[in-house]
């Protein structure tokens, strides 16, 4: 049996030329930059990367150019601890490299030249079919050729999960339906589901509604400030809002998205029996802790911010009830926001020895969303989260319509979660 990997990731790795400027440049103008540096990046080598620093064992399947920039990584991604066995250098091809501006505001535009990045293919998957059979998580984008990524999303065994990230006119329709989990952040949600826009926590509902009919099998749409919707096929009558992390200073966001997934693949194979609002929440903290600083991969945290007290502590997040239930037959009454439901860790769930007798509860405000107010959460391949105790009154209510978080992303994109 073969050593246990936490995650292995498919992708591309390139090197980042990152400029900060005031503004973006329009088409022609010419704009004085403030600061510029090189760093380490590409989709799949990031968020292998801040995995990696979180603590988990990972495998990283990739292409480099045979050249000093391809050495420099394979050193660099070495010093992480990173399993470079399938990291090939291409001769005769350079390493894959974007060029990057970033404004004070947070928003950038972005250029990516492939490089040895093209030479990925499905025959990569065969060559690193141990590494799939040992790891717990994949984790797959869209910035490599379509058919390799469709092909290690179907061998894969564990939890696999896609990022839709950048967004690509042409993803094939099945290719929906391979992962355990699909991600993506509004933009892409309003394109996959030909929706106009996917802004707030009902469009959120109905766009996973959509994907999970599209033949999803769970669904992550993450919506910035607001947090981060989640529905799976298991109980597709249910959505919740998980709430993002505080971001008390915004740097740079070129790095949320992918801290958000390295650190999402991370807790799922180390708390694998936990709900998937757990890891969202600690996804969350990552991507909050990565926008306070500049860089993408220097952005990441380390082990010490890592969320491992995860079994003793609960996330609260809300249902987000189906439109119809909003009392829609009397529109001059005041829409009741959504109950907060707090998961129970395991730590706290304790035996029920004795009957212990309780006043009766006072009747809902509003019967009909108490009605559609769904019992538990569970992604399409975890087992399921332990749900509250009866003999417990519920903790305070948070809302989807709540006070606004500061913005989390899930693209190595600007706040305004641009995949």
């Amino acid at each position: 049996m073969g050593k246990s990997v936490d995650v292995v990731v498919f992708g591309t790795a390139n090197i980042d030329y990152i400029t900060y400027v005031p503004e973006l440049p329009k088409p022609g103008e010419l704009v004085a930059g403030t600061y510029m540096e090189t760093s380490f990046g590409g989709k799949a080598a990031n968020q292998c990367v801040a995995a990696a620093k979180l603590g988990a064992s990972t495998v990283l399947v990739a292409k480099l150019g045979k050249d000093e920039s391809g050495d420099d990584y394979l050193n660099h991604l070495r010093q992480h601890e990173v399993d470079v066995t399938h990291v090939q250098q291409v001769e005769n091809n350079p390493t894959g490299m974007s060029e990057i501006a970033v404004s004070e505001e947070g928003e950038q535009y972005k250029i990516n030249v492939a490089g040895a990045n093209a030479f990925l293919t499905a025959k990569d998957v065969s060559r690193a079919k141990k590494s799939f059979q040992d790891a717990k998580v994949l984790l797959c984008q869209l910035e490599t050729e379509m058919n390799a990524t469709m092909c290690a999303l179907r061998q894969f065994k564990g939890v696999s999960l896609l990022h839709m990230s950048p967004m690509r006119k042409d993803i094939p329709k099945g290719m929906i339906g391979l992962p355990s989990i699909l991600v993506m952040n509004q933009e892409a949600a309003a394109k996959l589901t030909d929706m106009e826009e996917v802004k707030t926590p009902d469009q959120a509902r109905s766009a996973a509604a959509t994907l999970i009919e599209m033949g999803a099998k769970s669904v992550i749409i993450t919506m910035g400030e607001q947090g981060a919707a989640y529905m799976a096929k298991k109980s597709k009558d249910t959505c919740t809002l998980v709430p993002a992390s505080d971001v008390p200073h915004l740097a740079d966001s070129s790095g949320a998205g992918d801290a958000f997934m390295g650190s999402l693949a991370y807790h799922i194979a180390r708390f694998p029996k936990l709900s998937t609002e757990h890891h969202i929440s600690a996804a969350h903290s990552c991507a909050a802790y990565s926008m306070g600083r500049r860089g993408t991969q220097p952005s990441f945290p380390g082990k010490e911010s890592a969320k491992n007290d995860l079994c003793f502590s609960s996330p609260t997040f809300s249902v987000i009830p189906p439109s119809s239930s909003r009392n829609e037959e009397d529109p001059e009454v005041p829409k009741t926001p959504p109950p907060s439901i707090v998961a129970t860790s395991p730590a706290e769930a304790q035996p029920q020895n004795e009957a212990v007798e309780e006043p009766p509860a006072p009747p809902p405000e509003n019967p009909i969303l108490e009605a559609n107010q769904p019992k538990a959460v569970e992604t399409a391949d975890e087992p399921p989260k332990p749900v509250e105790t009866t003999d417990e009154p519920p903790k305070s209510a948070e809302t989807a319509d709540g006070a606004a978080k500061p913005a989390v992303e899930t693209a190595n994109e600007p706040p305004a979660n641009k995949a």
